[in-house]
C-alpha cells in the first residue's frame, strides 16, 4: 500500500514537499517515482529514482523538482519549487519492485493558483 501526501493550495513560485511511504513486507524495490495528470491530460511522468539512487526528470521540472528516496522508510520524496500554474495536477506515486510488480498511491492534489 502507498500513501502519499503533502499536496495542497500555493501559490505561483512556491513550494511544496510530497512524500510517499510503502507500507508492507516481502518485496524488494527497485524503482519509485511520480507521475502527475492534469484535468483533460494524459498521466505523465514527473520524476523516477532507482535502487543505485539515479535519477531520471521530465524537462518541465528539471532544476525545479527534485526527488529523493529513503530506503529504510520505503519512502520517496518529491521536492517541488518555483511552481508555476502548470504545475497543477494529481500527483501519483508509484513503486516498481524487483519482482515486476507495480503499485500506484491514490494520489495528492497540488494546486498552484493566486
Amino acid at each position: 500500500q502507498l500513501q502519499a501526501s503533502g499536496g495542497g493550495l500555493v501559490q505561483p513560485g512556491g513550494s511544496l514537499r510530497l512524500s510517499c511511504a510503502a507500507s508492507g513486507s516481502g518485496f524488494s524495490i527497485s524503482r519509485m517515482g511520480w507521475y502527475r495528470q492534469a484535468p483533460g491530460n494524459q498521466r505523465e511522468l514527473v520524476a523516477v529514482v532507482t535502487s543505485v539512487v539515479s535519477t531520471n526528470y521530465a524537462d518541465s521540472v528539471k532544476g525545479r523538482f527534485t526527488i529523493s528516496r529513503d530506503r529504510a522508510r520505503k519512502t520517496v520524496y518529491l521536492q517541488v519549487n518555483v511552481l508555476k500554474s502548470e504545475d497543477t495536477a494529481v500527483y501519483y506515486c508509484y513503486v516498481y519492485t524487483s519482482a515486476g510488480v507495480e503499485y500506484w498511491g491514490k494520489g495528492t492534489l497540488v494546486t498552484v493558483s493566486s
